[in-house]
């Protein structure tokens, strides 16, 4: 099968999309129009971009101060580390302005006598969503810096930067986002309740945002084992990494 869906052309300016098999929602390499392929008739969708900061020299600088840095990592980590790969993507996500309100009935069983119990849990959420299905990317642990956000445009992307479109559009991005915040809601009930008895959520939702996020890929080699880590190209703030392990001695 092909690496590249060749034959659909922007609806705007008619120009051929490269898409991937799978990716839904395409944006214009040429004039930036967002649309969703496939869809009964054309439309523009909202678009917004999170300038990269950061280039080669200063995600690798960030990346040595980070390994400086902590009680937790090897003392020569800095020193005997090499990076092997270092990429620059633009993630698809998107952004779901959500109220969740939760009712409950049970039991707490953690005090004597047990106890039945009743209420709401109602919680706001601005869920994030990540537009690509296998990818492993810790979405909970990525916070979108309002800072830096500007209607999406195409001039503003690194040409050696791998853009990716979302394979979700927005129906499915707010049933995951639905389940994704019931799921966490039915975890908040855990301070309430030991056993649950019922459980029914309601959601609000509104519009969601759909924007493109610049992430820094990178794998470092230390002691022949190589290790991964991310870093937000916004801000230059490590979103998560591989630490090796070290043997701590007691004295």
């Amino acid at each position: 099968m092909s690496q590249i869906v060749s034959e659909i052309k922007c609806p705007n300016c008619g120009a051929q999309l490269n898409l991937s098999p799978g990716e839904l929602v395409a944006t214009c390499r040429y004039c930036g129009y967002t649309s969703v392929v496939g869809a009964n008739a054309p439309f523009q969708l909202q678009h917004s971009l999170i300038v990269n900061n950061l280039n080669n020299a200063r995600i690798t600088q960030d990346l040595q101060d980070w390994m400086r840095s902590g009680f937790m990592k090897p003392g020569d980590l800095a020193k005997r580390s090499k990076v092997t790969m270092l990429e620059l993507r633009y993630l698809p996500f998107w952004l779901v302005h959500l109220t969740a309100t939760s009712t409950y009935e049970g039991m707490l069983e953690r005090i004597s006598p047990p106890t039945p119990r009743k209420g709401t849990i109602q919680n706001q959420y601005d869920w994030l969503v990540l537009g690509r299905k296998a990818a492993d990317f810790p979405t909970r642990d990525y916070r979108v810096p309002a800072e830096g956000k500007i209607p999406f445009d195409f001039t503003k992307i690194e040409p050696q930067a791998k853009f990716l479109n979302s394979e979700l559009d927005s129906d499915e991005a707010v049933i995951r986002a639905k389940n994704e915040v019931e799921e966490n809601q039915r975890f908040l009930l855990k301070q309430e309740v030991d056993q649950v008895t019922r459980f029914d959520t309601s959601f609000s939702i509104e519009k969601p945002t759909y924007l493109h996020a610049p992430l820094w890929f990178l794998q470092y080699e230390y002691k022949g084992k190589s290790y991964n880590a991310i870093i937000d190209g916004s801000s230059g703030s490590m979103i998560r990494a591989d630490i090796p392990q070290t043997d701590f001695k007691l004295i």
